[in-house]
């Protein structure tokens, strides 16, 4: 009887009748993993980076079982069952292990037929107690652990599938596909589920700490760029500014107050019909002299892009005839309602748009936002989406936003509504597939083309803030935000462990919209105090953005949705004393923060640090999850319950710890309560601090 295993070049493969399985090196101390019936496909989308340098791997077959090792990590395949084992080379430890769901079938690695050489496929692995699992992205559960959780691999708003996930056990694991699914994470064993692909594919790596698995990862699916100088200062951002007058009218207020600005933001609705991706020149006569004069203030401007597209724009029947849009099942290219404006007919003449503009609402479409008079009327209509996955469709954009923005001087983007925000993605087809198989890549290749096209321009400091991103993300500029989130003390302290989170993820560029996004009233004393709080911990954030859809809201038309007053100067003279004390400080942390920054380009380390990644040899920093590093120097402990005027703070072991209010130090390995008065948040510097830093204000 011939052996089940054979090896070519540093690959070394298992077949069982039509079962294949590959194991190859594939990095540092790392593996990929694939599988599949009767063949593998090479041409598939996925997140590592192009094959990488040539690994040296050790492949050794015997008769019961094969073993291929590639740095610290052992993989071990049994002969009868081709079950996988994970192991440490230098150790023996084990971190990871196929188990299957029954002795007879479903086995470790499931394939379901369902036609057409397409299968919902299923991994398991064994479910380890003490195990701790972090990343996967953002969701907004509230915890910071993962184990337990069942997390969709789906793209929502505030809900974001980055598919890697950091263990305790010392591996990561990237689930290299971007179909729709879901990972459980229970007691009885972890499970990983894609319901319509081609092949199973995973990544592997281990390391002595979680510093060097995201290290591992980021040589794996790429490096963040070099953050924009411009990026790391204030951001002023509402639900919306109106025109351009009104924008410029509270950049102005700013310098008049001297207040550090260093980003404004034009969000929604600045167009004339959505996909036009341009100003309505009735409201925003005169873009460039307003870049212009912005750029004279230090002022970067934001431009909201959508990836929707409305047939009432110029932009939807070329599109929709070169097959630039996202297709349904039937073919239809109309997939969620949007309230667009019709022009305002000509006294005297018909109203309306020209006949055949707006197709009929499709099964499965999603209502956006209610239809209100205005000016023109707002009608619902069917919109599109343009298909990110098709490189001619990115050109496309490119083009738009290179004669409509660009050539303004505008180089900051705002990639809103990215996921793209449509539901039922199985029943759409893309240019890399159908939706089922590859609708989590959307946001990512969405970022690719905003950064691959300002590189052709020669640009070098490229950021888009996105809603959702995917594995491989951070090497196109992504800056993720929190998304659509409640103004809350409750919702706060969710979002600072879901940013730890996308840390672990290998995002490092990261923000909330500081005091949520839904509400919030200026004048309410309750909120001012949430509001200095989320300002304080945004702060601490590589981004530092203030946004929202604040009370009163404006809903007497839908161009004239707008939100209440959102400007630091909004919330009182104590919140507004507080805040810009936080601006000044922001100011003096920015050097820090790029040093840090181009330290993260290097290792993949992010800026925003669970306690873990700075100090794994303290079992108790593993489950601190209302804390992080600031770099590696600073440590923050944002302020998250109403009322707190005292904070308690782990202070990890393994370093001594100064408080910047007052100077105390503090022995590591302890627990204290310090003193946080609502114009403070805690803070701590490391005692080898690297960077002299002054986090008090100049006297």
């Amino acid at each position: 009887m011939s052996l089940p295993f054979f090896r070519s070049g540093d690959e070394l493969m298992w077949r069982h009748e039509h079962h294949l399985l590959t194991v190859r090196p594939w990095g540092r101390d790392s593996v990929r993993v694939r599988a599949g019936v009767h063949r593998l496909r090479d041409d598939l989308p996925g997140a590592l980076e192009p094959e990488p340098a040539p690994q040296e791997a050790e492949i050794h077959i015997g008769a019961d079982s094969a073993t291929l090792t590639s740095g610290l990590l052992r993989i071990t395949v049994t002969a009868a069952d081709g079950l996988l084992t994970a192991t440490r080379a230098d150790t023996g430890a084990e971190l990871l292990r196929e188990e299957p769901a029954h002795f007879w079938w479903p086995g470790a690695r499931h394939f379901e037929a369902l036609g057409g050489g397409v299968h919902r496929i299923e991994q398991r692995f064994a479910a380890y107690d003490d195990e701790r699992i972090y990343g996967l992205g953002q969701y907004g559960h509230g915890r910071f652990d993962q184990k337990g959780m069942v997390l969709g691999l789906q793209q929502r708003n505030g809900e974001v599938s980055i598919p890697f996930a950091v263990s305790s056990r010392g591996y990561g694991l990237l689930w290299n596909n971007p179909a729709v699914g879901r990972v459980e994470l229970a007691a009885n064993g972890t499970r990983w589920v894609a319901d319509r692909a081609r092949q199973l594919d995973y990544w592997l790596t281990a390391g002595e700490t979680p510093a060097r698995v995201l290290g591992n990862y980021a040589d794996a699916t790429g490096h963040a760029p070099r953050f924009p100088a411009w990026a790391s200062g204030f951001w002023q951002s509402k639900l919306r500014y109106s025109s351009q007058d009104e924008l410029l009218g509270v950049a102005r207020e700013y310098a008049a107050r001297g207040l550090p600005l260093s980003v404004i933001v034009v969000d929604y609705l600045h167009w004339r019909h959505l996909g036009d991706w341009s100003f309505d020149q009735r409201h925003w006569p005169d873009p460039r002299a307003m870049v212009e004069e912005l750029r004279g203030m230090g002022v970067e401007v934001a431009v909201s892009v959508w990836p929707s597209v409305s047939p009432l724009s110029s932009n939807h029947p070329p599109m929709r005839d070169a097959g630039l849009l996202i297709a349904g099942e039937g073919g239809s290219t109309a997939h969620a309602e949007w309230p667009d404006i019709e022009p305002t007919p000509e006294p005297g003449a018909g109203g309306g748009t020209e006949p055949g503009t707006q197709p009929g609402t499709q099964p499965g479409t999603q209502s956006v936002a209610g239809a209100a008079a205005g000016r023109g009327a707002a009608s619902d209509v069917a919109v599109a989406f343009y298909d990110a996955t098709d490189e001619r469709a990115r050109a496309w954009l490119w083009d738009r936003l290179r004669e409509n923005y660009y050539d303004l001087g505008i180089r900051a983007w705002w990639l809103d509504a990215c996921e793209p925000e449509m539901r039922h993605p199985e029943h759409h087809s893309y240019a890399a597939g159908p939706g089922a198989e590859v609708a989590n890549l959307y946001p990512r290749e969405h970022t690719r083309g905003v950064y691959e096209h300002m590189r052709a321009q020669g640009e070098t400091e490229i950021l888009s803030l996105v809603r959702s991103a995917w594995a491989g993300s951070q090497r196109y500029g992504a800056a993720l935000w929190s998304g659509d989130i409640p103004a809350t003390f409750e919702a706060l302290a969710s979002t600072v462990r879901a940013g730890l989170n996308v840390a672990m993820s290998g995002m490092p560029w990261w923000a909330a919209d500081i005091g949520g996004f839904h509400g919030g009233d200026p004048g309410d004393p309750a909120y001012r105090e949430l509001m200095v709080r989320w300002f304080q911990y945004g702060a601490f954030c590589p981004l530092f953005r203030l946004h929202g859809h604040r009370e009163p809201r404006e809903t007497r038309s839908f161009v004239g949705v707008a939100g209440g007053p959102n400007e630091v100067w909004s919330f009182g003279d104590e919140a507004y004393a507080a805040m810009t004390s936080v601006m000044r400080l922001r100011e003096r942390l920015r050097p820090y923060l790029h040093a840090q920054l181009r330290e993260g380009e290097r290792t993949g380390l992010p800026l925003m640090r669970p306690l873990l990644l700075e100090f794994p040899g303290d079992p108790a920093a593993w489950d601190v999850d209302d804390q992080f590093m600031f770099g590696r120097d600073l440590l923050v402990a944002p302020v998250t319950e109403p009322g707190a005027r005292t904070r308690p703070v782990y202070l990890p072991d393994g370093a001594t710890w100064t408080h910047t209010d007052g100077n105390t130090r503090y022995k590591g390995g302890a627990r204290v309560t310090v003193d946080a008065p609502l114009d403070r948040i805690p803070v701590f510097v490391r005692d080898d601090a690297h960077t002299p830093l002054s986090l008090e204000e100049p006297t």
